[in-house]
């Protein structure tokens, strides 16, 4: 196991949660699955209690901890998509699977966990700064998933 693991807590649907991400995303792997060896309080034993994954390179444990606690925007994963494509790829993908779309790029899936799916050419404009991150930016504001060509359109004024 990596040094570095982000923890993502789940009622108890930890593996179907990975086995998504690692179909939807490439290089996304589920590489283990940890059974209990004894009861716990939200579960017994031989349930899936973690799973070790990968989503995007990034090392991940699924732990199925029960429902007292929720994902929230607080913690989200920004995907950089190269075109429009790509975004419209992740997603749909996404929402398709019982997700739920919300503003700027960003949705949820359907366990609750939030993802920004960000074109380059959105962070690239707001990097630029002055008048033509100030257009992109308003463009982005009236958005659900991002419009490459609109901010495209934007950035040119």
């Amino acid at each position: 196991m990596p040094k570095n693991t982000i923890c993502l807590w789940y009622d108890k649907d930890a593996e179907a949660a990975a086995r998504f991400y690692a179909k939807t995303f490439p290089d996304s792997k589920v590489t283990a699955v940890h059974k209990a060896p004894g009861d716990y309080p939200s579960g017994k034993a031989g349930d899936v209690l973690t799973v070790e994954f990968t989503v995007l390179g990034i090392p991940c444990l699924g732990l199925n901890g029960g429902p007292e606690f929720n994902h929230s925007e607080a913690f989200s994963f920004q995907v950089s998509t190269e075109n429009q494509e790509e975004t419209d790829r992740y997603w749909n993908a996404i929402v398709g699977n019982g997700g739920q779309e919300s503003a700027c790029g960003w949705c949820k899936d359907k366990w609750g966990l939030s993802w920004q799916i960000t074109p380059r050419v959105l962070t690239d404009a707001l990097a630029v700064g002055g008048e033509e991150a100030k257009r992109a930016f308003a463009a982005m504001m009236d958005m659900k998933k991002i419009d490459v060509a609109a901010i495209e359109k934007a950035r040119r004024g």
